[in-house]
């Protein structure tokens, strides 16, 4: 048991922080209030004139599959071979000894969604895990939380010599996918359980039917506004659900996302814009998304911003113009319903995971300091 004393909690539930104590046991959030009793052999963490806050949670990275110091040689996020492979898993490739989780936790970033990355039009499926253990199967919150699809300029550009050289064809390479798995299930459907009738196992088409049965939704790459219609067209064909990843040029089509009524995952924004789709890339981006009524995320994409920078996303996009309350929710309690594993992480509730950084100073500010971080009621920093 360890129970944190005296901080001033946000908990992005609620608008206004408050003073309080916050228990916990056997992993979880057992009470939250002032003047909380705690038993005599429980851990007491004096929090008296710091800030507390839930485990940040990045909706989108490549953590664990793209390391910290191995180069692009050593990297397990893209599959170079096949541009269509749903059946990979993100959690069968995640090192969780790699130096950037230690990173990561350190800056309180507790929860991540990390899977592959975007050479491929179907990639294959994040998992949710924490950012705290020495094996992948102990640090998972959720194994296959979404099913990775991209569009724009990386399948047609890692592909164009293969098959894929235009926006149209990695459309229709998705399409067919789609295709042949709700196929592939009808049959499957049809036999009943009979052996005899089964069609031939398609372990692509299998590794979908989670999509068509909106168990997992896909989750687009998209940075063009072109691309982001072209996400939201194929989804609303197969009735699938969708979420919309770094969503570029969301800010020039605020009114159509804010219709679309799905998540968006804002970035990653701390870079220089590299090719030509992110030439509008902007900090405004997550605030006038989060003014139109759109449930926004903000993302580093590690490696692409390094993992420990979460929170200063954050607090770039607040410089910019969002509400500082959003763009709170936006790394926590937002991106943890994003990544389909809201119910466990992402705010600070009696019965959720002890999940907890202490801090001295505003996690937006570039001076602020880490006290302590707290992962399923463990100290680990």
């Amino acid at each position: 048991m360890l129970v944190i004393k005296n901080g001033l909690v946000h908990d992005a539930l609620h608008r206004e922080a408050y003073r309080a104590d916050i228990l916990t046991d056997g992993g979880k959030i057992a009470a939250i209030g002032p003047g909380l009793e705690a038993p005599s052999e429980c851990e007491v963490l004096d929090a008296s004139g710091l800030q507390v806050w839930p485990g940040f949670v990045d909706a989108h990275t490549h953590i664990g599959l793209d390391g910290s110091g191995i180069g692009y040689e050593g990297s397990d996020y893209n599959e170079l071979n096949d541009i269509c492979c749903p059946h990979l898993r993100a959690i069968d490739g995640i090192n969780p000894l790699d130096p950037s989780l230690r990173t990561a936790r350190e800056a309180g970033v507790t929860t991540v969604c990390t899977g592959p990355g975007s050479a491929n039009v179907l990639g294959g499926t994040f998992a949710a895990i924490k950012t705290a253990g020495r094996r992948v199967d102990d640090m998972v919150v959720r194994a296959e939380v979404a099913m990775k699809c991209a569009f724009g300029e990386n399948p047609k550009n890692c592909y164009r010599e293969k098959c894929d050289s235009s926006r149209m064809t990695t459309a229709a390479i998705l399409r067919r996918a789609l295709f042949e798995a709700r196929d592939y299930k009808a049959r499957k459907d049809a036999a009943g359980g009979d052996i005899t009738k089964m069609p031939r196992f398609d372990m692509k088409s299998e590794a979908l039917i989670p999509v068509l049965e909106r168990r997992i939704p896909l989750k687009a790459h998209v940075h063009q506004a072109n691309d982001i219609f072209t996400a939201l067209r194929i989804a609303r064909e197969f009735d699938v659900d969708i979420t919309l990843e770094h969503v570029t040029e969301g800010h020039l089509i605020t009114e159509e996302l804010a219709a679309a009524n799905v998540p968006v995952a804002v970035g990653p924004t701390l870079t220089h814009a590299s090719k030509f789709e992110l030439q509008n890339k902007s900090w405004e981006t997550p605030g006038v998304l989060s003014r139109a009524g759109c449930r926004v995320s903000i993302i580093t994409d590690n490696s692409v911003i390094p993992q420990q920078y979460l929170p200063l996303c954050a607090g770039m996009a607040v410089k910019a113009g969002m509400d500082p309350f959003e763009a709170l929710r936006a790394i926590t309690i937002n991106a943890a319903m994003h990544s389909g594993v809201g119910d466990r992480v992402g705010s600070l509730e009696v019965g959720k995971d002890a999940d907890v950084v202490v801090t001295e100073g505003s996690p937006f500010e570039v001076f602020h300091t880490v006290r302590a971080v707290v992962i399923d009621g463990r100290r680990v920093h």
